[in-house]
């Protein structure tokens, strides 16, 4: 895309990848800069976001990962895009020591845990088979409308004025003086003074295509299946996970999603479910509930990308001040994404803190955790 001048167009920031991570900065970002939004599929949220389960759970993505749960509940709960469901994670005898570990971990980093008996168990789970003896409630779990959050950003980056170009690859990038030149497949040629790397299993291959050294940010593939049992789950059920993370399932609609908790390295790509995973599922829930599995409705897989440590990546690359990281969000992107967009935006542009991010701690998501100099320029001008 040209201006009338025949020069590409030129904005204050691109953000390359329009799932959920780039379309919650870029929500964030437009009230105050000229924001584009590259998306390489015909329609935003086609890879991970659209294949998400769907929850907001407290203890998800381990203690690194709690405050930034904890921030975004509200704004989550006062727009409507969580309803209540609970989650149980249970366990057998010999874990009772891994259940208890869990509640004291968990609840130093502020979630809100108890501690739960077999007959309890059998209350929440019917048909819960007697080597479950323990578990752990988390009442704060709920479900997450994706889509209706996702279309909620998008649309608030279209009100501020953004730009979202679809099937826009990015095919080449040059560093220049006053920040980027930005090729796409489709022929579109586009400016910015700085990039964000939002591109999520791409996220190395985007920096690499930039020149910057990759971070080592690996996708992980996920399967999840819908199966139709009988008895038909409850809409009550809470989503129930095991503690050791070999399983989860959760009711949707009269059917069962249930996932074997895999993590199997995976190039960038649009994966798909294997059969393996899928069976290995269902076997383990056949030790855990005495449901018959009558049928598996239909299966799909998503790649959660995860950096070495496991936590995500927000801030500029120390050896590009014109390079911004925002990935390695891995499975909990979505449940984190309003304080992750909001710190995301106030690093970027460097404005405070607010109530949101207040309880942040920014060192924790810098992409200078992984490098050995932190030395780094200024920034260029946001116009």
């Amino acid at each position: 895309m040209r201006d009338r001048g025949g020069l590409a167009e030129r904005f204050d920031i691109a953000i390359v990848g329009a799932g959920m991570a780039g379309a919650s900065l870029a929500a964030e970002l437009a009230p105050h800069a000229r924001v584009l939004v590259l998306e390489a599929e015909d329609r935003p949220g086609y890879h991970a976001t659209g294949r998400s389960a769907a929850f907001w759970e407290e203890c998800y993505g381990g203690e690194g990962i709690v405050p930034l749960t904890l921030a975004s509940g509200p704004y989550l709960r006062e727009r409507g895009f969580l309803a209540q469901r609970g989650a149980l994670y249970i366990g057998r005898a010999r874990e009772t020591e891994a259940l208890d570990r869990f509640v004291e971990r968990f609840t130093r980093s502020g979630a809100t845990l108890e501690r739960l008996g077999r007959a309890r168990l059998e209350e929440i789970v019917p048909g819960l088979r007697p080597a479950w003896t323990g578990g752990v409630w988390e009442a704060a779990c709920a479900d997450i409308d994706v889509a209706g959050l996702h279309a909620h950003y998008l649309a608030a980056f279209g009100r501020a004025g953004g730009r979202l170009e679809v099937r826009a690859r990015v095919t080449g990038l040059e560093r220049h003086k006053g920040g980027w030149s930005i090729a796409t497949e489709c022929g579109g040629r586009f400016e910015a003074a700085i990039l964000v790397d939002a591109a999520g299993a791409w996220a190395d291959e985007v920096a690499t295509l930039a020149g910057v050294d990759p971070l080592g940010i690996v996708p992980l593939q996920r399967t999840v299946a819908q199966l139709r049992v009988d008895p038909a789950p409850a809409d009550d059920l809470p989503l129930v996970l095991d503690i050791s993370g070999s399983f989860y399932f959760k009711p949707e609609n009269g059917r069962l999603w249930l996932s074997p908790q895999d993590e199997t390295p995976s190039p960038p790509c649009d994966t798909a479910a294997d059969e393996l995973p899928v069976a290995q599922a269902i076997a383990s829930l056949e030790t855990v509930v005495d449901w018959q599995v009558e049928a598996v409705e239909r299966k799909w897989a998503g790649l959660r990308s995860f950096a070495s440590d496991r936590r995500p990546v927000y801030g500029f690359d120390p050896a590009d001040d014109a390079f911004f990281w925002f990935a390695g969000q891995g499975g909990f992107g979505i449940q984190t994404s309003p304080a992750a967009a909001r710190l995301g935006a106030q690093l970027l542009l460097g404005h405070e803190r607010d109530a949101m991010t207040a309880a942040l701690d920014p060192r924790l998501y810098t992409p200078a955790r992984f490098l050995r100099s932190e030395a780094a320029g200024n920034r260029p001008d946001i116009c």
